[in-house]
């Protein structure tokens, strides 16, 4: 459910309070009785939880705690989950409307505790048809001490963004084919005013997308190719920064198939990357970004079917290259390598690109941060970095040296689509890098876009990783 956050002249006038404080806060100085400042006090102290509840003058008293740090981005992410702790506390007494307070009068950290009370307000609840357990809290009201109109409406858009891409990767294939994802992203392009082109399969065929053909063949849906423009007024860059996000919209592993269980169970999610592409062009266009920005999103399912493509078939690329193919669930990187290839004509200023790629990330990294690595120059990879820290959507970067890509040599064709069983996330990358000829990095989300188990404000499954980290790196461009 979105959550309103509006402003409001007195945050006393409503039934229940909000107050944030920090550690330097001092209780007595919150206008709340000298008795209710004890106990306050002496609740925080014994550190049972970061929310003392009471009941004040007729209303309910919440003062919320955060926890502060020497970093000032990790303040922020403490903000964050203590706004999750918040919105599970005010869903659990059914409240609708609340009202908030910071003590400390810090807009920055005011926004990070709505961020988090915000995005932990999503709930999936399409195919419920009883059992709905829908959120009660609706709206959120900030006095002007707190935060301002702008900062509100701005975190609004950026929450609604992230809410549309993270439904994309929950919904289930019997719904999301490529050609409904396609469907999916016109209408939010026609809604947020950026431009849509649509590529059917005999588009596709004509530019010689031999990856994207070669992965759809298993299948009895048609691949589709999306082009997505967005050019905000006066923009800062002269060329545009593309955009690639892979959208396999389910991954059985072809041939290669996967082994059921939690291998398979989860692979709806393999189009989070085109997810993140579509949440961000949503933002930056809400948001008005003074940025040109293009996106490519191949998509397709992968599937074992009749026709499907085999280990040891040689693939002709947009490019012209020639790819062996050794493992049909290494299909990823087949459909980006012709996005990327596609990218060359804009000349783009940078391209970065965003897949569900490799079990090697996840298990790298697992759900704490993102492999990325690429060719952009090291002010880019440092932008990159602080907007990492800024949004707490982190990245580790990961060589792309020259040994790399002995491992992907073929004997039969120009390259191999794997690697061994070693270092895979990158010589998937060293893989990609044969297909650009610009600034380019690339971010393997496969251990952050999807979770199985709740993680505070990222919340149960997709988690829409890569939109306000970009958001973040346009703004700051």
């Amino acid at each position: 459910m979105s959550l309103q956050l509006l402003l409001c002249k007195d945050y006393t006038a409503f039934n229940h309070n909000i107050i944030l404080i920090d550690e330097k806060t001092k209780l007595s100085s919150l206008g709340i009785s000298k008795t209710i400042a004890e106990e306050a006090e002496s609740f925080f102290n014994e550190k049972v939880n970061h929310i003392f509840q009471q009941q004040y003058e007729g209303r309910t008293l919440s003062v919320v705690k955060i926890d502060a740090s020497k970093e000032e981005y990790k303040t922020f992410e403490a903000a964050r989950k203590a706004g999750n702790t918040l919105n599970k506390f005010l869903n659990s007494k059914k409240i609708k409307e609340a009202s908030v307070h910071n003590a400390s009068r810090k807009i920055k950290l005011t926004a990070a505790f709505a961020e988090g009370v915000a995005l932990s307000n999503y709930e999936f609840l399409k195919y419920k048809t009883k059992d709905k357990k829908e959120k009660s809290l609706t709206a959120l009201h900030f006095d002007s001490k707190s935060s301002d109109k702008k900062t509100l409406e701005e975190l609004s858009k950026l929450v609604a963004a992230n809410f549309f891409s993270r439904t994309l990767i929950n919904e289930p294939l019997s719904y999301l084919t490529a050609a409904q994802l396609s469907k999916e992203i016109q209408k939010a392009g026609k809604e947020n005013g950026f431009t849509v082109t649509v590529f059917d399969k005999k588009k596709i065929e004509a530019l010689k997308m031999g990856g994207l053909l070669s992965v759809n063949k298993g299948s009895v849906d048609p691949p589709t190719f999306t082009v997505l423009e967005y050019k905000g007024y006066r923009p800062k860059n002269k060329k545009p920064i593309v955009l690639v996000g892979k959208g396999v919209v389910y991954d059985t592993g072809g041939l290669s198939l996967k082994p059921t269980g939690n291998s398979m169970d989860m692979m709806k999610c393999d189009m989070s990357g085109a997810a993140a592409v579509a949440g961000i062009f949503i933002a930056a266009a809400q948001l008005k970004l003074p940025v040109h920005i293009i996106g490519l999103i191949p998509a397709t399912d992968n599937r074992p079917g009749g026709n499907a493509y085999v280990p040891g078939d040689v693939v002709q690329m947009m490019s012209g290259l020639n790819v062996e193919m050794l493992n049909a669930d290494a299909e990823g990187r087949m459909i980006l390598a012709d996005a990327l290839h596609y990218a060359k004509q804009y000349s783009p200023e940078l391209v970065f690109d965003f897949a569900t790629l490799t079990g090697a990330a996840k298990a790298a990294t697992g759900s704490i941060a993102s492999p990325f690595m690429g060719t952009a120059s090291d002010v880019v990879k440092k932008k990159l970095l602080a907007s990492a820290n800024n949004t707490y959507e982190r990245l580790i970067e990961f060589p792309l040296w020259e040994e790399y890509g002995e491992m992907i040599k073929s004997d039969v064709a120009d390259i191999k689509n794997i690697g061994g069983s070693d270092s895979g996330s990158i010589t998937a990358g060293k893989f990609l890098e044969h297909f650009t000829d610009y600034p380019w990095m690339h971010f393997d989300i496969a251990g952050t876009a999807y979770l199985m188990s709740e993680d505070s404000y990222r919340g149960k499954y997709g988690t829409a990783v890569g939109v306000r980290l970009i958001i973040d790196f346009l703004k700051n461009y």
